[in-house]
């Protein structure tokens, strides 16, 4: 029996509405995206990596003397002024302890001495015997020549013995002394620890080379050092550089005077340049275990002390460093760019909002950017880090 046409007319309607709802709900919907627009702008191919500033003559202050350095004056970071300013004050060591044989030599030695000063005594008396009786014949000589007794060669004799024995009496005087400093050195040898106290007065001031600060102390209290044992460390922190261990493939692209920006020290950036990229490298290891031939780059600051008077010696800085510059280019973000096989390939939005695959040609690249060699012009519009759901004619809504 057939249905009504009224109730035959409901029953599409109600088909056709399910239609549409299940339509509406599982049509395809526009995939949300991040667009940017192709501009020009000027891109520079930086490298980037950690270093650190340190002072570019650091003075390390050593010990003169072998002994007992005291309790060091100042404390780091104190200012110092060259020649003036007293960064350690040592007591020279004490004399050390004789073995058996040493003592046996020493003592031989101040029993000669004793006896080389007895000799040298006895000599000067004889001598001066002599020179006492030479004064005295020649006052006879004289008293004799003035009553032309004898001829004026005998008494210009008589003289000449008497200067001859005056300078032996000379000679035996200095010989004496000789002697008596020997007796010195020999009594000197046998002094051991507990002879050997010296008072303040003694005590070795070492002062600073330059003027600056001081940087490093390697004997806070007191310690018994030999010579030449580093003290202190003291440099002029307004004369800092920085050093950069760049890995070797970076360094061969840079060149003195390249310029530079100093980051990440806790201030404004500073203007920097390269100064020497040094000819030898080394191996590190990275934080992840891997070989890598690094470069030490020095860089001199071009900022005045006055812009960076809080950064110091050893501080961790990041080095920028610029080594080519394009200047007003076609660029696109790096974010749009994905690799297509071998090439480089972007999505673009077309009038119709579709996604569009185009292969593009880059160049050089920054952070942010890549130079746009072919593929795209000014004012087309990318997609930026595009999803899986982003495929050829897939249709897109901005964000």
């Amino acid at each position: 029996m057939a249905l009504p046409v009224r109730k035959t007319a409901f029953i599409m309607l109600g088909v056709l509405a399910v239609g549409a709802v299940l339509y509406w709900t599982f049509r395809p919907q526009p995939v949300p995206v991040d667009l940017a627009t192709i501009g020009r702008a000027d891109l520079a191919v930086t490298v980037v990596d950690d270093g650190k500033s340190r002072i570019r003559d650091v003075y390390a202050v050593s010990a003169p003397v072998a002994g007992t350095v005291r309790r060091t004056p100042g404390r780091v970071g104190d200012k110092v002024e060259a020649g003036r300013t007293v960064v350690a004050r040592i007591q020279p060591a004490a004399p050390g302890f004789l073995d058996a044989r040493t003592l046996r030599e020493a003592q031989a030695a101040l029993a000669a001495a004793n006896a080389a000063v007895e000799l040298a005594d006895a000599q000067l008396r004889e001598a001066e015997v002599d020179a006492t009786f030479a004064r005295s014949e020649l006052q006879r000589v004289r008293t004799l020549s003035g009553r032309n007794v004898i001829s004026d060669r005998t008494l210009e004799e008589a003289q000449a013995t008497v200067a001859r024995a005056e300078a032996r009496v000379a000679s035996a005087q200095a010989a004496i002394d000789m002697r008596r400093r020997e007796q010195e050195s020999a009594e000197a040898r046998l002094i051991g620890p507990e002879g050997g106290e010296l008072g303040e007065v003694c005590c070795v001031d070492v002062r600073s080379p330059v003027d600056g600060e001081i940087l490093a102390i390697h004997h806070e209290s007191e310690a018994v050092v030999a010579a030449g044992t580093p003290l202190v460390e003291v440099g002029d922190r307004a004369d800092l550089e920085i050093v950069a261990e760049l890995l070797s493939s970076d360094a061969v692209r840079i060149s003195p005077g390249a310029s530079a920006t100093i980051e990440g020290w806790g201030g404004p950036p500073l203007e920097a340049e390269v100064h020497r990229v040094e000819p030898a490298g080394f191996t590190k290891v990275s934080a992840l275990g891997i070989e890598e031939q690094r470069v030490n780059t020095v860089l001199n600051l071009r900022a005045p002390p006055e812009e960076r008077r809080d950064l110091g010696h050893g501080y961790r800085v990041i080095v920028r460093v610029v080594v080519e510059e394009h200047g007003d280019v076609p660029v696109v973000p790096l974010g749009a760019l994905f690799r297509q096989g071998r090439d480089w390939a972007v999505f673009t939005v077309g009038t119709d909002g579709q996604a569009e695959l185009r292969p593009i040609e880059v160049g050089a690249r920054d952070a942010r950017n890549t130079v746009i060699q072919s593929g795209l012009s000014e004012g087309d519009r990318v997609i930026l880090h595009p999803s899986d759901r982003v495929t050829e004619g897939t249709v897109v809504t901005e964000r």
